[in-house]
């Protein structure tokens, strides 16, 4: 996980990169990816208020099982964590499988807008 980098910022505005490794946030979009040559991983949000619903994470194929999908959870729980808003789980990895892994993040987690 250390080879791992969050990079803060909007990404449309920013040169696209071919690098492997480098976590981005683009808060316009509202979602946090790692690029690769000629795919990226992606985490897809859409924050409301002080609420952020998590509802699709993708991993190409080859980068699966490398734990990528947890680094983009990560990164994504961390900035709610920093931003002092909550997580709405809708996507099923983030709710069967990496909060049972990391039960340290229950706390920021809301199962509804109200």
């Amino acid at each position: 996980m250390d080879d791992f980098q969050l990079i803060e910022g909007d990404t449309e505005a920013s040169e696209k990169k071919h690098l492997t490794g480098e976590i981005e946030h683009d808060e316009t979009g509202q979602k946090f990816f790692i690029e690769y040559e000629n795919d990226e991983a992606v985490l897809a949000y859409t924050a409301v208020n002080d609420i952020m619903e998590i509802h699709h994470l993708f991993v190409p194929e080859i980068q699966q099982g490398k734990g990528v999908a947890d680094m983009l959870c990560e990164a994504a729980f961390r900035h709610a964590k920093n931003s002092g808003i909550k997580i709405i789980p809708a996507c099923s990895y983030i709710k069967d499988t990496f909060l049972k892994k990391h039960p340290e993040w229950e706390n920021i987690v809301t199962e509804s807008y109200f």
